[in-house]
């Protein structure tokens, strides 16, 4: 039996992007703030986390950068990139704070669950933001030609 007809659904086009907010690395990384914030933050305060304010602020820095490059990218795309550079960077960093927090109070987080799990999304759309600089790139060369 031919590939195609054993997966039916081997390809499905993304709807059109028309706001920052239809990116999905945005909608990924405002979920993740928004469980930080509802979940870790007021645990990292009782627990003395000493990086507790950076690492809240960093979070929701990822889905500004998104957000601004997505404006940005059309009047100046090297500014764009940079700004998911910044993002990316971004990931990298929580991931850093979310093992440092899994370090340090491992099992005293009643959501052991939620580190690892928030450690696997920044990990992933660290990646996916890299793929939309690309397609970005791409854009770009396709209109200068």
């Amino acid at each position: 039996m031919p590939y195609y007809q054993r997966n039916p659904r081997q390809f499905t086009p993304r709807a059109p992007v028309k706001t920052f907010r239809d990116l999905e690395v945005y909608q990924k990384t405002m979920e993740a703030s928004v469980l930080i914030m509802k979940n870790l933050k007021a645990k990292l305060a009782r627990l003395g986390f000493p990086f507790a304010e950076q690492f809240t602020n960093g979070a929701m820095a990822i889905p500004l950068f998104i957000a601004e490059a997505h404006s940005v990218r059309f009047a100046d795309n090297h500014s764009g990139k940079i700004l998911l550079e910044r993002s990316m960077a971004g990931c990298n960093k929580m991931v850093v704070y979310l093992e440092q927090i899994r370090g340090m109070y491992g099992s005293r987080l009643a959501d052991e669950g939620l580190v690892e799990d928030l450690i696997k999304r920044y990990s992933d759309v660290r990646t996916k933001i890299f793929h939309l600089e690309k397609s970005w790139e791409k854009f770009q060369r396709e209109k200068q030609a």
